[in-house]
């Protein structure tokens, strides 16, 4: 009666934006619970990015909005992601850099002085051939923090064309993972765990999403097996 958890698949935007006005979450969402339209942005409390795949909840009711958007800014909401990074880590560590819109480019956000604070923390899950696998939560929300922080110690995300840059490839690699990686149609990201205080029972609950085809595959190539 509270709460909806969508586990969102790759590929399906949010909010309806300029030229993308159907075929959102938000368009499915209110026509399948009609009474979503007198809530802020259809009751979504959190958004992810079109080629993020993963969970995010949504409220259905003004008293359990409430409470879920002051839990999100109370920073008590668990939102953890697995990512897959070019490059090799030498260990886990949090990421303090404030964020903002590009000063030169519209559609991406950068750190800039003059950001809102903005903070990721991220460990070590796997170590792969020239990449590595990353367990990354979010302290604060920024749009596309976790693309933006991992380009701004050198390590983007695989499939990241909008913040790798120029077309990178990890060391170490064979010819068949080079052309596995640069072919990867997306940026490496799962929203895979998301933990709240329910807002009208009161308990704490989790939820988790296995990883998605894609990056399991992904994986695969880049241990060599």
């Amino acid at each position: 009666e509270a709460l909806l958890i969508v586990d969102k698949p790759v590929g399906l935007v949010v909010h309806p934006a300029v030229g993308h006005y159907q075929d959102t979450l938000v368009n499915g969402l209110l026509y399948r619970y009609p009474e979503l339209s007198a809530l802020p942005r259809a009751g979504i409390i959190h958004r992810i990015d079109k080629e993020t795949s993963g969970l995010l909840v949504v409220a259905k009711t003004l008293i359990a909005h409430h409470s879920l958007v002051k839990q999100l800014q109370d920073k008590t909401v668990y939102r953890e992601y697995d990512a897959i990074a070019i490059g090799e880590f030498t260990g886990g560590g949090r990421i303090e850099a404030p964020m903002g819109r590009h000063p030169h480019q519209r559609l991406k956000m950068a750190v800039i002085d003059s950001g809102k604070p903005a903070v990721t923390h991220y460990r070590i899950k796997e170590r792969l051939t020239g990449h590595t696998r990353l367990s990354v939560r979010l302290e604060t929300g920024r749009t596309h923090q976790i693309r933006v922080h991992c380009a701004h110690i050198h390590h983007p995300l695989v499939g990241d064309s909008l913040y790798a840059g120029r077309l990178q490839y990890g060391k170490g690699l064979t010819q068949q993972q080079r052309e596995y990686v640069r072919l990867f149609p997306r940026q490496a990201l799962h929203a895979t765990r998301l933990g709240l205080q329910h807002p009208l029972e009161q308990q704490y609950l989790e939820w988790h999403s296995p990883l998605p085809k894609d990056m399991e595959q992904l994986l695969t190539v880049l241990r060599g097996t």
